[in-house]
């Protein structure tokens, strides 16, 4: 598998880390690297299996004979001088099947109507839990994550927490719990954002939501104020030839 994360322009004395987050737990160091030096590994981690190459516009992590331990949140950390740099990538090991919770997660809307810049865009997800009896008791973490439209690794852009307050019972075996994700939409905002709910060792993704920007009326709007401004100025050329 490989972790890729976007490096600033400006390259100068940076220093980039990796980290791995297991669901529940906190940062472990993988290795940290510094300008014109080989990587340092944090201690439980070695080159054995894990590399890291980078690029003028890129650090990537790589990880050798991926195995289901492998599964868990890299961050990568990027500071210069006093300025820093975070971002987040969920690795989901395929064919990681051993669920030991009874939740499933699902959103709405699937796919949402073409927004502009400046609109508002509120996504919903619903955790039902099949059973009030888990099999690893305990609360549960909600995250946002965003992918955009390149293929791009999903990032992660908000957490809820544990929010109990949300929850209704819907039968003696069933609770569903709701949760809204609100964002004021920028021009680099398209993407699909995916619900994801941390518990019993594992994460647990929602089918997403895809996020589209409508260029058309920004475009037609442009047009409009260009010709607007096109029969001003006509306008003033008419007046001034009418008094001459």
């Amino acid at each position: 598998a490989t972790l890729t994360c976007a490096l600033p322009k400006e390259l100068s004395s940076k220093a980039i880390y990796w980290y791995k987050q297991n669901v529940g737990e906190t940062l472990k160091l993988i290795l940290a690297l510094y300008k014109n030096t080989p990587p340092e590994y944090g201690p439980e981690f070695s080159n054995s299996r894990f590399n890291v190459n980078n690029d003028k516009n890129f650090s990537n992590l790589i990880i050798l004979k991926t195995i289901q331990e492998d599964e868990g949140i890299y961050h990568c950390g990027i500071t210069e001088w006093i300025n820093a740099e975070w971002s987040g990538t969920y690795l989901l090991v395929k064919g990681n099947i051993q669920r030991t919770s009874n939740y499933s997660v699902v959103q709405q809307p699937t796919a949402s109507k073409p927004v502009r810049t400046g609109d508002t865009v509120t996504l919903e997800c619903s955790v039902l839990s099949e059973s009030q009896t888990e099999a690893c008791p305990g609360d549960y973490n909600v995250f946002w994550f965003r992918a955009g439209s390149q293929k791009s690794h999903p990032n992660i852009i908000y957490s809820d927490g544990n929010r109990k307050n949300e929850c209704a019972k819907r039968s003696e075996t069933q609770k569903n719990c709701v949760y809204h994700f609100s964002k004021n939409i920028s021009a680099f905002d398209a993407g699909t954002y995916y619900c994801a709910v941390a518990t019993c060792g594992e994460i647990l993704f929602g089918n997403g939501t895809s996020v589209e920007l409508d260029y058309g009326n920004h475009i037609k709007e442009q047009k409009v104020l260009y010709q607007e401004h096109k029969m001003t100025n006509c306008t003033k050329l008419r007046v001034k030839l009418m008094k001459n």
